[in-house]
């Protein structure tokens, strides 16, 4: 009796370390939070999930980012290209979606991989956001008129390109077919130099 007892045990034992065996491999890749939940690698696709996710801003903006610091318009040039990220044009079912995000993870890449190539300048309307808020103006009058600090008519460093993306979408019954179209503009020849798409299909 006591020598079942004793096998029973064993077997139990043996059974939850293989449970935790399991939970460990099952974990591995994923991160958790400070209340110990479980959260979905960032790139991948989440179970149940409908329309563009996260894993499509990761791959859209890293391959546009290898395509275009690879494109005969960057190398050829003997200086590097001065470059103002514009905005992402929604034209998909859901317009009230702010879809940057995906412009403003390519831009994180172009500034990560392309030094020495490219320079990325700020978009104009938040640059004067920022000077507005952290520039003294001085000099002026009692109303802070006539001061030094921002001046929105000097033109300061202009960028030779425009880099803005437009979203697309063709919904069906069940599914939708995205088209993000990313382009880089010649700002002074009006020149398309560069371009190029993502395309995926997802649930609706």
């Amino acid at each position: 009796m006591g020598r079942h007892t004793g096998d029973i045990a064993v077997s139990i034992k043996q059974i939850a370390v293989l449970l935790l065996a399991a939970m460990v491999v099952t974990g591995c890749g994923k991160k958790t939070d400070k209340m110990g939940r479980v959260r979905p690698p960032v790139d991948e696709l989440s179970d149940g999930g409908r329309g563009l996710q996260g894993k499509d801003v990761i791959s859209a903006s890293d391959q546009m980012a290898q395509d275009l610091l690879a494109s005969s318009e960057i190398n050829r040039s003997s200086t590097q290209l001065l470059i103002v990220v514009d905005r992402v044009e929604n034209k998909t079912s859901t317009q009230r979606f702010n879809m940057d995000i995906f412009l403003m993870r390519l831009k994180v890449n172009l500034a990560k991989y392309g030094k020495g190539r490219v320079q990325l300048i700020e978009n104009r309307d938040k640059l004067r956001e920022l000077q507005s808020r952290e520039l003294e103006t001085g000099g002026g009058d009692q109303f802070g008129q006539g001061g030094l600090g921002l001046q929105p008519g000097h033109a300061g460093i202009q960028p030779d390109y425009a880099l803005y993306a437009r979203i697309s979408e063709l919904p069906n019954q069940d599914t939708s077919y995205f088209f993000l179209e990313f382009n880089l503009t010649n700002l002074k020849t009006r020149q398309l130099a560069w371009s190029n798409a993502y395309e995926v299909a997802t649930n609706r």
